[in-house]
């Protein structure tokens, strides 16, 4: 990460590139027990929360990556009652899974307070569900939540997670998707970011693998753009358990009963469909 008073910009070192937004200003930072948390004010992005140096949120594009985590999952069972959100700290995943009407219950497992008081300030728009009765929060380990997790007894489980390093290195690790695997009922679905498929094909492969591993029967891939996160292009990795992830109520996704700016019935059937480079590696 730089800065220079007039542009912030996280490079991607491995890749050789670099994403750059101009700022007027830094609003707050902070060292938390956990991780460095910075908010900036830029002039085309809106507020942007920045975490060790990393982008993971604009107020301008946001909608598609929570959309995305939440909306094909939520689509593809048949009946969620029962949702898991691992991380998701900046609430706006839990908004998009309670505008689904039958989902009855929803639990947020961030490590980090901070992520989500900083978000009720900075991001009020991604907190409008978090006094829904339906919405419940707890700050502590995800790991260990679902290590102790009652069997059979959630049915959709959204790893809203930062990159796989520093706190949620063991969200991408086969231990952890047992554990999910576990305490998702039949039919029940995990569903994970899984970075970007032209940088991190690799970890997608490794992940899917371990999804595999840990008892998943069916995965699907999905891609979208996603233009602050690293190459501008990223996915999120549905994993089933004893069900089908590669079909979903399309005819109750063309018509949801409530507004999204990104997620159609279309564009889950368009996310589904790999480009060639990815299917040959990930579905070997």
């Amino acid at each position: 990460m730089t800065l220079d008073n007039t542009w912030f910009t996280e490079a991607q070192v491995a890749s050789g590139a670099a994403f750059s937004m101009k700022i007027k200003g830094k609003l707050h930072d902070e060292q938390t027990p956990y991780q460095h948390i910075q908010i900036y004010d830029t002039e085309t992005f809106g507020k942007l929360m920045v975490i060790d140096g990393c982008i993971m949120l604009t107020d301008r594009d946001n909608f598609i990556y929570h959309e995305m985590m939440s909306h094909p999952a939520l689509f593809t069972h048949p009946g969620p009652r029962s949702v898991v959100i691992i991380g998701g700290g900046d609430c706006g995943t839990m908004r998009e899974v309670l505008k689904h009407p039958g989902v009855e219950q929803a639990w947020q497992i961030e490590i980090d307070e901070r992520v989500t008081r900083l978000a009720e300030k900075y991001f009020p728009q991604l907190c409008d569900a978090n006094n829904d009765p339906r919405a419940h929060f707890y700050f502590g380990d995800g790991v260990k939540w679902m290590d102790e997790a009652e069997a059979e007894s959630v049915d959709i489980i959204i790893v809203d997670s930062t990159d796989p390093i520093g706190p949620a290195e063991g969200l991408f690790a086969e231990p952890f998707y047992r554990c999910c695997h576990r305490a998702l009922a039949k039919g029940g679905i995990l569903v994970q970011q899984s970075e970007s498929p032209l940088y991190h094909l690799d970890l997608l492969q490794r992940m899917r693998a371990s999804m595999r591993a840990a008892g998943f029967t069916s995965l699907q891939t999905l891609h979208y753009p996603q233009c602050v996160y690293p190459s501008g292009w990223w996915s999120a990795t549905l994993a089933g358990k004893n069900c089908a992830v590669n079909k979903f109520r399309e005819k109750e996704a063309g018509s949801p009963g409530f507004d999204t700016l990104f997620y159609t019935a279309d564009v889950h059937k368009g996310a589904m469909a790999l480009p060639a480079f990815a299917k040959r590696v990930l579905e070997k």
